[in-house]
């Protein structure tokens, strides 16, 4: 395998580096290099990548296949080099916020849909959201108890606009596992909340959105926004999360 110059990418916090790499065989492929202490490589982020190509496959072409794993340690830090098929299509948004509303086809909405809906009833033991948070954040950050979830399904969890490409390609599983039922449609649509046509696009596909089925989703996505708006990030967000925050208040039984 050989790395191409440039395009390198650096990953949240340093903790990942991603570059466009060849196969000995000289197949375009994307490397990715991720790094943590020793005794912290295991675990829900460090397996997601291998347990998604495992239990997910590419789900019908949209999600890039898993072709190579590398694993070392040195100087008390492990690190795991993961190799996959490229894509070679820009994502839809340098930032996970979407900044200008997109102009999409329906096929694309469609393509959207159809992979999380089969993502949704595959069986897991990966949890990507955990009920002790959904209990402290949600009252902390929306001043209302944690709604029940009536239902779990699994969900991507990290699901935002430089995540995604057209044609459809959904990037980055690390995080991926069960959630409350409409997690994913909720966090895409708070990523969307400063363009109100793509916002509104967003709830026309997932028509679930604004329904008790999702309370409980969308209140845990929009209290783990807030929380990354009190921590300084995300400020843009900060107004459109505090009005969806007030819906969803409205909505609590």
């Amino acid at each position: 395998m050989t790395v191409e110059e440039g395009g390198e990418f650096w990953g949240w916090a340093g903790r990942t580096l991603e570059a466009p790499a060849r196969t000995a065989a000289g197949t375009a492929a994307w490397l990715r290099l991720v790094a943590v202490p020793e005794d912290k490589a295991f675990g829900k982020l460090w397996e997601g990548a291998w347990e998604a190509q495992h239990a997910l496959g590419s789900l019908d072409g949209h999600r890039p296949a898993l072709i190579g794993l590398h694993d070392a340690t040195e100087d008390g830090t492990a690190y795991r080099a993961e190799l996959s098929v490229r894509v070679d299509e820009p994502v839809l948004s340098t930032d996970p916020i979407l900044q200008q509303d997109l102009d999409l086809p329906g096929q694309w909405w469609t393509d959207l849909a159809h992979p999380l809906h089969k993502l949704a009833a595959t069986p897991t033991d990966r949890i990507a959201v955990r009920t002790q948070y959904m209990q402290r954040a949600i009252p902390q950050f929306l001043d209302i108890p944690a709604p029940e979830a009536p239902c779990w399904n699994t969900a991507h969890a990290d699901l935002h606009w430089a995540n995604l490409t057209t044609p459809l390609r959904i990037l980055d599983w690390e995080g991926w596992g069960a959630a409350p039922a409409g997690f994913d449609a909720a966090m895409l649509y708070a990523y969307t909340l400063r363009c109100l046509a793509t916002a509104a696009r967003v709830r026309e596909t997932f028509p679930a959105l604004g329904r008790s089925e999702t309370l409980a989703a969308e209140a845990t996505v929009c209290a783990m926004l807030l929380q990354t708006v009190d921590r300084g990030d995300n400020l843009v967000l900060e107004y459109p999360l505090r009005m969806w925050a007030q819906e969803i208040r409205r909505r609590y039984p």
